[in-house]
Parts: C-alpha cells; sequence; structure tokens
C-alpha cells in the first residue's frame, strides 16, 4: 500500500520549480516577487507554505517570464 503521507502537493512542487528558475537565471527576491505581482514578504511566506499561491500569480509569472506552464512543470 501507497504512503500517501510522502506525497507533494501540486502547489508546493510548483513553487520549488519556481524558486529553481529563480535560482538558475540568477533572480534576486525584489524581482521575483515583482514578477508575482506580491510581496517580498509574501514571497518568502510562500518558502514555508505555498498552499496561497493562486493561478493569477503564476499567470503574471508566466507572461513576465515567457513561460508556459508546460515548460515550468516539467523544468
Amino acid at each position: 500500500m501507497r504512503n500517501k503521507g510522502n506525497k507533494i502537493p501540486l502547489h508546493r512542487r510548483i513553487w520549488c520549480k519556481i524558486r529553481c528558475w529563480q535560482k538558475i537565471n540568477d533572480v534576486d527576491d525584489e524581482t521575483l516577487a515583482r514578477y508575482l505581482m506580491l510581496s517580498v514578504r509574501t514571497l518568502r511566506e510562500y518558502d514555508s507554505d505555498a498552499g496561497h499561491l493562486s493561478l493569477e500569480r503564476l499567470e503574471n509569472f508566466m507572461t513576465s517570464t515567457g513561460l508556459t506552464i508546460d515548460v515550468l512543470v516539467n523544468f
């Protein structure tokens, strides 16, 4: 039987990929916050709980960076 406690939620996986993209592209927190249209404080809160990451924020990020959801999910 599979242990459900080890499954990583989708919002957490997407947030980790956004942070990975940030590191690879050498983008600072202020710029990333601007791409997502939120404050730096909220950006850092997402590191511990990305449950409030909305589709609107993802759309803002993708529009600002030119990425698609396909690229982001398969990054």
